[in-house]
């Protein structure tokens, strides 16, 4: 029984609690939001004029010739405030008016045209709290933009949100208001060509209903005919031209200064119409200004508060209630443009601070260029970066002697005055060396450039290694072959001492010539003497031939002619053996 008292008393203070939240909830709720009661609509059925851009081009006057729309060159003043608040009370047609004029300096870099409640709020048909939306970019001030459906939340017209096309209207002809990439500033009817044009797009851009000023002068009737649908009574739509109510504009005075207009008010009680404004927006210089949404959704917030008198009802009839509206007009810190710097530096009060290699106003180009770092580097954002072997500003000077690779921070190792390749670090070496780092002498018997040259030295002696000289003494330790060394020196001593002999031996009477001039005449002698021997010897071998030739007698005779001979007397001077004798002795 105690657990069940005791739960029970629990349930009941739940459900109490949850009735305090849902009456809070609600009451806040009825706080915050409005009932949408004072509604200022320009078109009863769809917006727009069905129109093309074509008919409202030919249908305006002569004057403006084929141009349908105004630029203007934005103010840059970076020196300046952000933007000038200003509040006023005036007396309009015996009628008291107050509002904002707010002066934007540099709307290039402070106006961003904003979606409700963040980015995707027109995809998703959301209405917002100006103040809300307000904070999603931290906006200086802030008040409602462009119209939208209030049964769906669609946003209508042409919306670009800090260079994002959110919604194409497809060419529908209302006024327009819209800040190029370059900061030109453009008021007035826009093709679907315009809208979409990538060569200077638009970065911003929203529209509105009817063109107030064009040029400096009023043109609230030449845009009720350019901007009012045919198939809608006129009658509407010049109700909500000269109707009082709450209002909102955009314009921008001489110096391309961009100007926001807000005036309190109650549609048919309070504020003013269209050409109240467009006269008042006139006397305070403005030179092109459009008209946006008006009545209930008429809201301006400053520094992330609401600033205005909305005239929407709360659930209670004694309260004013903002209004959930679509688009907003922001005025914020100043961007860069890009937002991000392209990446490469930082956005300090509207200006890019780039990394170092990059340039500015938007850090989106490298401080080099490819073409300035010639043909032995490339350009990065730390400037020229050199091929190896190359050094300087724009790559093009080849490394100091002694050094090489990246940045010539190597240094060579090549000995013996060996010079370095500056890229790779291999060593060139002089005359009498060899080696990766030129360390090595010619072996012996080589000299020269890569010791590639032999010696032309007798007796295997060895050259020098630089010119090639065979005229060298040793010195010192050399890499060269033991035997070889000994061979060519032993032979140089052995040519020395036979030099020194020859220098202390005693000269002889005649001179070496002479003495082959003797001998040579005694070798003649020689063999003259030798050949006349010769022929004496052959003459003799001859006449014993012919003697042996005639002795045909039998041998019995010539014995007894040799003993007849014996006795008979040899005549003096006869030789028995004369040839005449043989002669005759055959003739008998």
């Amino acid at each position: 029984m105690c657990l069940m008292a005791r739960s029970s008393v629990n349930f009941d203070q739940i459900c109490f609690l949850l009735i305090c939240v849902g009456a809070c909830v609600s009451h806040c709720k009825d706080i915050r939001h409005s009932l949408d009661d004072d509604l200022l609509f320009p078109y009863t059925n769809s917006h727009g004029p069905s129109h093309s851009h074509r008919h409202v081009r030919d249908c305006q006057p002569i004057a403006h010739g084929k141009v349908t729309h105004e630029t203007c060159t934005a103010s840059k003043d970076s020196n300046s405030p952000v933007f000038e608040s200003k509040i006023f009370i005036s007396d309009i047609d015996s009628r008291w008016a107050s509002g904002h004029i707010t002066v934007v300096h540099d709307p290039l870099k402070t106006i961003s045209i904003l979606e409700p409640g963040g980015p995707g709020g027109c995809e998703q048909n959301h209405r917002e709290l100006v103040e809300l939306t307000a904070k999603t970019r931290k906006c200086l001030v802030a008040q409602n933009g462009g119209y939208f459906n209030t049964t769906t939340g669609q946003c209508l017209g042409n919306v670009i949100s800090d260079g994002k096309l959110v919604r194409n209207s497809g060419g529908v002809q209302n006024a327009q208001f819209g800040i190029r990439k370059n900061g030109t500033l453009v008021f007035g009817y826009l093709s679907e060509e315009d809208v979409l044009d990538q060569v200077n797009p638009f970065v911003q851009l929203i529209s509105g209903v009817v063109w107030l000023l064009r040029d400096g002068k009023i043109y609230i009737d030449e845009s009720t005919k350019a901007e009012c649908d045919k198939t809608q009574e006129t009658g509407h739509f010049q109700e909500f031209v000269d109707v009082v109510s709450a209002r909102t504009a955009v314009g921008h005075d001489e110096k391309g200064r961009l100007i926001l207009f807000h005036v309190d008010g109650q549609t048919r009680t309070r504020g003013m119409n269209l050409r109240q404004v467009a006269t008042f927006l006139k006397e305070q210089g403005v030179i092109n200004a459009i008209n946006l949404d008006g009545g209930g959704s008429a809201t301006y917030v400053r520094d992330g508060s609401l600033a205005n008198y909305p005239s929407d009802h709360c659930t209670e009839p004694m309260w004013r209630c903002p209004r959930l509206v679509s688009t907003v007009l922001c005025v914020h810190e100043r961007l860069c443009q890009p937002e991000d710097c392209s990446g490469h530096g930082r956005c300090v009060e509207g200006v890019c601070v780039c990394r170092q290699g990059w340039k500015a106003p938007d850090c989106a180009n490298l401080t080099c260029q490819d073409a300035a770092c010639g043909d032995h580097g490339i350009c990065t954002e730390d400037g020229c970066v050199c091929d190896s072997g190359w050094r300087g500003l724009n790559c093009s000077q080849v490394c100091e002697s002694g050094f090489y690779g990246d940045g010539c921070n190597q240094t060579c190792a090549c000995a013996n005055g060996g010079s370095c390749d500056p890229v790779h670090g291999r060593c060139t070496c002089p005359a009498g060396f060899h080696g990766d780092l030129c360390m090595q002498a010619c072996p012996i018997g080589f000299y020269g450039l890569n010791c590639e040259q032999p010696c032309q030295c007798q007796d295997m002696c060895p050259c020098d290694t630089v010119t090639g000289s065979c005229n060298i003494t040793y010195e010192g330790e050399r890499n060269i072959s033991l035997h070889r060394a000994g061979h060519c020196l032993a032979t140089l001593m052995w040519r020395e001492w036979r030099q020194t002999e020859e220098g202390h031996a005693p000269r002889p009477y005649l001179s070496e010539q002479s003495w082959l001039v003797v001998c040579a005449i005694l070798a003649t002698s020689l063999l003259a003497s030798l050949t006349g021997n010769l022929i004496q010897t052959c003459r003799k071998c001859e006449a014993r031939t012919k003697r042996e030739g005639y002795s045909y007698l039998p041998l019995e005779e010539i014995n007894g002619a040799a003993e007849r001979g014996r006795g008979q007397r040899t005549k003096p001077g006869k030789n028995l053996f004369q040839p005449e004798d043989w002669d005759s002795q055959d003739s008998s």
